[in-house]
C-alpha cells in the first residue's frame, strides 16, 4: 500500500501513524532507537506490506500489470489502490478527505524529530502538492507516477501507468474494493497484539 493507506490504518494513533509513515526510511534494527510506540508503527508498516504483497487478489492486479511494467508492478498498484482509497473515501471514513490529509501532515509536521531526513524531505513536497487529497484524481496519480518514473534508475514507464489505470478501471477497483477490508481487519488483529 501506498502513503494513505498507511496512514489510514494507523486509526488515529498520533505514534503508530509517525512509525507506519516512516517504515521505509528505517531499516533493520534501526527501529529500536525510537519509542516503543513509534516501533509499533515501523511493525505494522511491514506487516502491512508483506500482507499486501503476498495477497491474492494483490497478486491479481500486479499480474494485469506485470506485462507493461515489470517489476515496477508492485508500486504502481500501490499508488493505484490508494486512488481508490481517496476516491472512495466517504465509504471509509466519515471526516473529508480534505480535513483528514491536513490532520495527517500536521501530526508528521509537529514531530519533526522523529523522521529521518530522506523522509521528511519528501513529505515537504508531499504535503506542499497535497498529494494525499490529489490520489483521488487521476492528474494527481499521474504526476505522482510520473514523479516516481524521473526517479528510478532504469526504464520503468510509470509514467504511462495511468492510461492503465483509466482503461481497466472497473477492474482495478474491484480488486481494491474485495482486498482493503481483509486488510483493515488484519491490521486491527495486528494493533490488538502490541503491549
Amino acid at each position: 500500500m501506498n502513503f494513505l493507506a498507511h496512514i489510514y490504518l494507523s486509526f488515529e494513533n498520533e505514534s503508530i501513524l509517525i512509525g507506519n509513515f516512516i517504515g521505509d526510511f528505517v531499516k533493520g534494527k534501526a527501529m529500536e532507537e525510537y519509542p516503543l510506540e513509534i516501533q509499533n508503527g515501523i511493525s505494522l508498516h511491514r506487516e502491512i506490506d508483506h500482507y499486501t504483497d503476498t495477497h491474492p487478489i494483490v497478486t491479481e492486479t500486479k499480474k494485469k500489470l506485470r506485462p507493461t511494467f515489470h517489476h515496477y508492478a508492485p508500486v504502481i498498484s500501490d499508488v493505484f489502490y490508494d486512488h481508490f482509497l481517496s476516491s472512495l473515501w466517504s465509504d471509509y471514513h466519515k471526516e473529508p478527505l480534505a480535513e483528514y490529509t491536513n490532520w495527517a501532515y500536521d501530526v508528521l509536521k509537529k514531530n519533526k524529530k522523529l523522521i529521518p531526513p530522506k523522509a521528511w524531505h519528501m513529505l515537504s513536497y508531499m504535503s506542499r502538492d497535497n498529494w494525499l487529497y490529489n490520489y483521488q484524481f487521476i492528474e494527481g496519480i499521474d504526476r505522482a507516477l510520473t514523479g516516481m518514473s524521473r526517479r528510478t534508475p532504469f526504464e520503468s514507464k510509470m509514467e504511462q501507468a495511468s492510461d492503465y489505470l483509466v482503461k481497466d478501471y472497473e477492474a482495478y477497483k474491484t480488486d481494491f474494493i474485495s482486498f482493503f477490508p481483509e486488510l483493515i481487519a488484519h491490521c486491527q488483529q495486528k494493533l490488538n497484539t502490541f503491549k
